[in-house]
């Protein structure tokens, strides 16, 4: 999987690289190495060639590890959003420090609780790893004072990968997030689903407990609730979608009962293609 990354992030300035950009008629003082001799012989004039330069990028980790992300659906053998979610983290910083990126993390819930500066160090996996392990799904959030929060504490522009479950108040969310765009961050979200959030399986009467406040609890028979649930669901995954098109973010859903690597290979694969 290492291969998908190589390439995708390119510097705006120009220089001699590895990618072709365009030619440009040679001025007194460039280097002659730089000629495009067959042209020449093409058009008897001097042009020079220009490549793209690539250059590393700096990339912050964002989790959320609030209560919502412990679901771990009905289905036996299951993982849960949050042990997805962080595999999922660990896989993306081997592959950025891999190819000589910075990569760095920070968890949250209802406030920013760690953040691990972004280091191109092999030996900074392991800290990142680390950090990861010790992690549980707790607490309530609020993603949009969460994210707030942390665009002053996100100094130099880069990338910005979201993983989350986005669960909250649509409108707000993308207030943060287009505050994030005018810091000059590119942002890519990871939406983690368990297969129960999006099929809606219950059929007999289930007591539904929320992960975030343990005392609200329901007993209900699903038959009456599904249809409005996904109903509910389709107006929120439309509007999420919507929202971050405007704001020119890469929104990725993914879901538990996929294997990581297939994910990530599937989302690298179109983001190569499309750049």
């Amino acid at each position: 999987m290492e291969g998908f990354c190589n390439g995708l992030h390119k510097s705006p300035h120009k220089g001699f690289s590895v990618e072709f950009k365009e030619h440009r008629q040679y001025v007194h003082g460039d280097e002659i190495r730089t000629i495009d001799w067959k042209l020449f012989g093409k058009t008897d004039r001097l042009y020079i060639r220009e490549y793209e330069e690539e250059t590393n990028l700096r990339c912050n980790i964002l989790l959320d590890k609030s209560g919502s992300m412990g679901y771990c659906g009905s289905r036996a053998g299951g993982v849960s959003k949050h042990d997805y979610a962080v595999r999922l983290a660990a896989c993306l910083g081997h592959l950025m420090l891999a190819q000589q990126d910075a990569v760095g993390l920070i968890h949250f819930d209802d406030a920013v609780r760690r953040i691990i500066p972004p280091r191109s160090k092999p030996t900074h996996l392991t800290a990142i790893v680390n950090e990861l392990s010790g992690l549980k799904a707790e607490r309530e959030t609020e993603l949009s004072s969460v994210f707030h929060q942390l665009v002053p504490k996100i100094p130099r522009r880069g990338l910005l990968v979201i993983i989350s479950d986005l669960f909250g108040n649509i409108e707000e969310l993308m207030k943060a997030l287009a505050h994030f765009r005018h810091a000059k961050h590119e942002i890519v979200i990871f939406q983690i689903w368990d297969p129960d959030e999006l099929d809606f399986p219950f059929k007999q009467w289930t007591q539904f407990q929320s992960l975030e406040q343990k005392s609200h609890r329901r007993l209900i028979d699903p038959a009456h609730l599904r249809k409005a649930y996904l109903k509910n669901l389709a107006t929120f995954r439309e509007a999420l979608t919507a929202g971050c098109h405007r704001n020119r973010i890469d929104l990725v859903p993914v879901v538990t009962d996929r294997p990581y690597a297939e994910a990530l290979a599937s989302y690298l694969a179109t983001r190569r293609r499309l750049r």
